[in-house]
C-alpha cells in the first residue's frame, strides 16, 4: 500500500464520512506505518484540520489487535498437539 492508495481507499472513503458524523470531537488515530506517514497523507489531514492522535513508533501496547494475536498464539502453543501444517493451524485458530 502506498500513501496515495491509503488516502484514496481508507481516508477518502471511510474516515471522511466518519469524521463528518463525529464533528468537532473527531480524533484520528493511525499508526506509524509507511503509508500513514506519507507526505500526501500528512498534508491532506492538516489541510482539512483533522486532529491526529500522537502515536509512539512501534507501540503494540496501544494496538488492541496485538493483544488478540498474542492470546491466540499462546492458546495455540499450549495445545497438547500443536498444529504441524497450515490447514491444522487454520482449524486451530478457528476453534480458539
Amino acid at each position: 500500500m502506498t500513501g496515495h492508495i491509503y488516502w484514496d481507499v481508507i481516508l477518502e472513503q471511510h474516515v471522511h464520512l466518519y469524521r463528518g458524523a463525529m464533528g468537532a470531537e473527531f480524533l484520528f488515530m493511525d499508526d506509524n506505518a509507511h503509508p500513514h506517514c506519507a507526505n500526501i497523507v500528512d498534508e491532506c489531514l492538516q489541510s482539512e484540520n483533522n486532529t491526529r492522535m500522537d502515536w509512539p513508533a512501534y507501540s503494540p501496547d496501544l494496538n488492541p489487535i496485538e493483544h488478540v494475536w498474542d492470546m491466540l498464539g499462546r492458546r495455540i502453543a499450549a495445545r497438547q498437539l500443536p498444529p504441524t501444517c497450515l490447514s491444522e493451524l487454520q482449524r486451530a485458530l478457528l476453534d480458539e
